[in-house]
């Protein structure tokens, strides 16, 4: 690699996109001293528009368009998104070149009343901008009132303590990686709440015609991740799902055999539909797709 190229790096602006933004960038200077790097932020729709659910906001790929067109147009040469984040279909031109070894994938309750969510009283308030979350819970317990919630993990946090939730969902890899996994009350296991595909992996975006970049890359990507989450995103591909869509996957690798959790229904709750397999390592691809076709026969 050309020592006087400087590598400019994609991101959000929120707290915890630049932390795992500088993470990333940690981990390259580790593998590759002589690397010099520089961070570009990039202001996203789904940053702009904060008065609306996320399920309402029109078209996919709201946390990444704005990066992928700097990408595409060269200004920047690589972005660190979120897994969960990013569409299954890419841009022409665009790949990602590796995937972080995962965080903790489970979604977390932030309680107000030091309660978990099984003792909650009949009609508390749960925060929640995702309609995977909502139909989960409201699948778990019927008699809880779902309130969106919006905006960065900082600010839902804090929303938590100055609004009318008596808890708040959130991912546990977003705190977990900002320092803050003491506010976290309950860790959900996948019979309450399937995390959402990609949950606690980072992809890093490039473009394709940069093999350099790719090469670059190499020491950072996880392969046991890579291969977890590309099954979890044929699923989510295969069903036709986005942020719209309730709908989760979580494929978990232990001992040379994964075990393939998924979830789909409808908004309320509803046609609520869960499989849990377990198969050979070479089989996760194979698995995805026979719970979507059991998925899809059910409907």
């Amino acid at each position: 690699m050309d020592k006087n190229r400087v590598l400019k790096v994609g991101t959000r602006r929120s707290l915890l996109a630049k932390s795992q933004t500088n993470w990333v960038i940690g981990q390259l200077v580790k593998f590759h001293p002589q690397v010099k790097i520089e961070i570009v932020e990039i202001v996203t729709q789904g940053d702009k528009i904060l008065d609306t659910a996320l399920s309402k906001v029109p078209g996919k790929g709201v946390f990444v368009k704005e990066i992928e067109d700097k990408l595409l147009s060269k200004e920047i040469d690589l972005a660190v998104h979120s897994m969960k984040d990013l569409p299954t279909e890419f841009p022409e031109g665009l790949t990602v070149g590796a995937t972080s070894a995962r965080v903790d994938p489970r979604d977390v309750f932030i309680s107000r009343h030091n309660l978990n969510l099984a003792d909650l009283p009949a009609n508390s308030r749960i925060g929640t901008s995702s309609l995977r979350r909502q139909a989960q819970l409201l699948n778990y317990r019927n008699d809880l009132e779902i309130l969106d919630i919006r905006g960065n993990i900082d600010t839902r946090l804090n929303k938590s303590e100055t609004e009318p939730y008596d808890g708040i969902l959130l991912a546990a890899a977003g705190l977990i990686r900002m320092g803050w996994d003491d506010r976290i009350h309950e860790f959900l296991s996948c019979e309450v709440m399937v995390p959402a595909v990609g949950q606690g992996a980072l992809g890093i975006e490039i473009r394709k015609d940069d093999p350099e970049i790719k090469t670059l890359l190499e020491p950072f990507n996880d392969t046991e991740t890579q291969l977890a989450v590309a099954a979890e995103r044929t699923f989510l591909a295969a069903m036709g799902g986005g942020c719209q869509t309730p709908m989760g996957a979580f494929c978990r690798v232990r001992d040379n055999k994964i075990v393939f959790h998924a979830v789909h229904s409808e908004e309320d709750g509803s046609n609520f539909k869960r499989e849990r397999v377990e198969a050979p390592l070479d089989a996760a691809q194979h698995t995805a797709m026979k719970i979507v076709e059991k998925f899809k026969s059910a409907s």
